[in-house]
């Protein structure tokens, strides 16, 4: 007979490494991690779901909330942030379609590993919607629709679509690709 989900040491270690995931999108998403640890921290406070009855529901829940809390606090940084879609090159990108080249431990090394500097200094010279366009799609898995979704919550009318999230998305990795292969040539110098 199985144990509830709630029950023995397996759902301390759920529990923590869905508190360390949330935090790292927040902190990612906000460029802040004191703020990102506090907005975890709050949100997790402020749910009120049993993670012991349905823990993916629980995580889910968490997890749109820390999502939300975190544009709120980009859009409060800079009321402007969401209220235009970037434009788009009028060339042809680097990129021809918005599929995530890196798969999620690629990512995860990347946030953790080496990687971890140029990431963070790429990630601080984007603007907030670029930064938001960029953590939804590559670190939460999120599709173009839900993304714009999220981001129109907080954008004054609702003018982002999910071509306008493509576009946007397939710029910043254009752009992550650029600036690692720069960070690669510099360390090799």
């Amino acid at each position: 007979m199985a144990g509830s989900p709630c029950s023995g040491s397996d759902a301390v270690v759920r529990a923590e490494s869905a508190a360390v995931e949330m935090y790292q999108f927040a902190a990612l998403m906000l460029g802040d991690e004191a703020t990102a640890l506090s907005l975890v921290e709050n949100t997790v406070a402020s749910v009120d779901v049993d993670p012991c009855a349905d823990p993916a529901a629980a995580k889910g829940l968490v997890r749109e909330r820390v999502l939300d809390g975190a544009l709120k606090a980009m859009q409060r940084q800079d009321p402007a942030a969401f209220a235009e879609v970037p434009a788009s090159p009028q060339s042809g990108g680097c990129i021809e379609d918005d599929a995530v080249p890196l798969s999620g431990a690629e990512i995860s090394e990347l946030m953790a590993g080496a990687g971890r500097g140029p990431l963070r200094a790429w990630l601080a010279r984007l603007t907030h919607a670029q930064r938001a366009v960029f953590v939804q799609r590559a670190v939460l898995g999120r599709s173009n629709a839900d993304t714009a979704r999220a981001i129109n919550r907080h954008a004054g009318p609702s003018i982002w679509t999910a071509e306008a999230v493509s576009g946007v998305f397939r710029q910043a990795l254009c752009s992550l690709a650029s600036s690692l292969l720069h960070s690669a040539t510099a360390v090799q110098v």
